[in-house]
């Protein structure tokens, strides 16, 4: 009998046992750097000439693998293999192929250091951001393998005499992924598996800086026995398949995590009927945040500092849900610069690779010059009260830097920055900091520190994100626990790792019979 869902738990590095673990699989993984990587379609392993390098960003001269990569006649035969395969797969019942993500979640947990160790090196996470990433990922096949399940029970109707009624869901038809490098491994499962579970075949393009992360998630799932077809493994330059794929009058639905700017284009796109489309193309979006952490006079002043800093640095701050502002109350404003001062200067900036790393090195080098561009503005927006450039290192090292006394319509205020940068504003009172913390184009997550039970309720109706948090930090979103999704240009508010997302990826159909 299938147990009830439970996350995975985090694995505590402070004991010797796991502690030599996870040593054991980074020097697994480094004798495995630098091989190349096929794509797969229909099963089968296409090797190209046109490669893509991954660098590590803790390491710039080391290579960790080299990535094929597909041109527009090979993203076609991915489709028309997904087509091909939908018509055996479709068929399969919910518990059987719910079966296929148990056996996978049963293979990542065996190997879990062994991938959290990829992530150290190809998305420079310290051990704790990539441990919690894996951890994500067996959540999302248990749970959404248990959802599948669900689903596919009998839906209770009104019963009336003389009929027989009933309503079930059926798949889509082929999706196109799009994940983000952020999450290699969770964000590229969960959205996955979500759309096959349910049905659904699709074609896989992983995120460019993730290719080779990409592509052992894609080994994990052919040694799962996932039949070839269901997952086209097609990374490619977007330019060269993006609007391909999603314009591609094929394409029933696209699955997408990524900057505001990309997921407005597929929106776009997406909506456009294409010759021989005969159906409306569903998006399922989550594009980002601005997120805000509002501190209130009646707080833990000390526990505020703590998860304003991890919220705002863990992972150097290139998470969608990172708080990137912190607005506090005057009466305390002071108290609170001084506390994340003091807890920022104690980050160790340094490779993923090294357990005692605080903070990894952003993404690439386009993610490093966008951020230290947003440091120079912000030093015209506020007043710099810690780090403000490069950290020493081979590597896209940026020191974690903290604003103070910026403007809520200054540009760090309101641009999604995507590093370890943290503007701070005052604000006169609560209810000023609510409107300023919604005074944005997004509204994803965000988190209050308050001993004050009206104004948690107040920003339980006033504060208009998808995930509001209170006395705890903006991060974190657990499986099952914090269904995930935000508002206005945040995205579609898809609530990833919920009960409802299952039903982006089905039509429901009802058959009614006369007796």
């Amino acid at each position: 009998m299938l147990k009830p869902f439970q996350n995975e738990p985090f694995t505590n590095f402070s004991v010797p046992e796991h502690r030599a673990d996870m040593l054991a699989a980074l020097e697994k993984v480094k004798s495995e750097l630098g091989r190349e990587y096929p794509l797969y379609i229909g099963g089968k392993a296409i090797m190209t000439e046109q490669k893509q390098v991954s660098i590590n960003p803790s390491q710039l001269d080391q290579v960790i693998g080299r990535v094929s990569q597909a041109d527009q006649s090979l993203a076609e035969q991915a489709m028309q293999a997904a087509l091909s395969a939908f018509e055996s797969w479709k068929r399969k019942t919910f518990e059987e192929r719910a079966r296929y993500l148990f056996k996978a979640a049963a293979i990542l947990r065996r190997r879990k250091h062994e991938f959290s160790a990829w992530m150290t090196y190809e998305a420079g996470k310290t051990w704790a951001e990539a441990d919690a990433d894996t951890a994500e990922a067996i959540d999302f096949l248990e749970f959404y393998g248990r959802e599948a399940i669900r689903m596919g029970e009998r839906q209770e109707l009104v019963r009336i005499p003389g009929e027989d009624n009933e309503q079930y869901y059926i798949p889509l038809g082929v999706g196109i992924i799009i994940p983000p490098w952020n999450f290699p491994l969770a964000i590229l499962t969960g959205m996955t598996v979500s759309a096959i579970v349910t049905g659904n075949t699709v074609v896989l393009k992983p995120a460019t800086p993730t290719n080779v992360i990409g592509a052992k998630f894609m080994e994990l799932m052919r040694e799962a026995g996932v039949p070839d077809g269901v997952i086209n493994f097609v990374p490619g330059a977007p330019e060269v398949i993006g609007d391909f794929l999603v314009d591609h009058p094929k394409t029933r639905f696209i699955s997408f995590t990524g900057s505001r700017a990309v997921g407005c284009r597929i929106y776009e796109r997406a909506a456009k009927v294409q010759p021989g489309q005969i159906w409306l193309k569903r998006v399922v979006a989550e594009m980002g945040g601005k997120d805000a952490i509002v501190v209130d006079n009646e707080a833990d002043l000390d526990d505020a500092a703590r998860q304003i800093v991890a919220s705002a640095f863990n992972f150097a701050g290139q998470k969608c849900s990172a708080a990137s502002r912190a607005i506090i109350h005057q009466d305390v404003y002071d108290e609170m610069l001084d506390r994340i001062v003091n807890l920022t200067k104690g980050l160790k900036v340094g490779p993923g690779m090294d357990e005692s790393s605080h903070v990894g090195p952003v993404i690439d080098e386009k993610a490093y010059n966008k951020v230290l561009s947003y440091i120079e503005i912000g030093k015209q927006d506020g007043r710099l009260l810690v780090g403000g450039g490069k950290a020493e290192g081979n590597g896209y090292y940026i020191q974690p830097t903290v604003f103070a006394d910026v403007e809520p319509t200054a540009r760090i205020s309101q641009e999604e920055i995507f590093g370890p940068v943290l503007a701070v504003t005052k604000a006169k009172d609560f209810e000023e900091a609510i409107r300023f913390a919604n005074n944005t184009e997004y509204g994803l997550t965000g988190s209050v520190f308050s001993r004050n039970r009206d104004h948690l309720e107040y920003a339980r109706q006033e504060f208009h994100v998808g995930n509001l948090y209170f006395n705890r930090k903006s991060t974190g979103a657990l499986v099952g626990v914090h269904p995930f999704g935000g508002f206005n240009m945040s995205g579609t508010d898809s609530k990833a790792g919920g009960f409802d997302l299952l039903l982006q990826f089905t039509q429901a159909k009802v058959v009614s019979e006369k007796y």
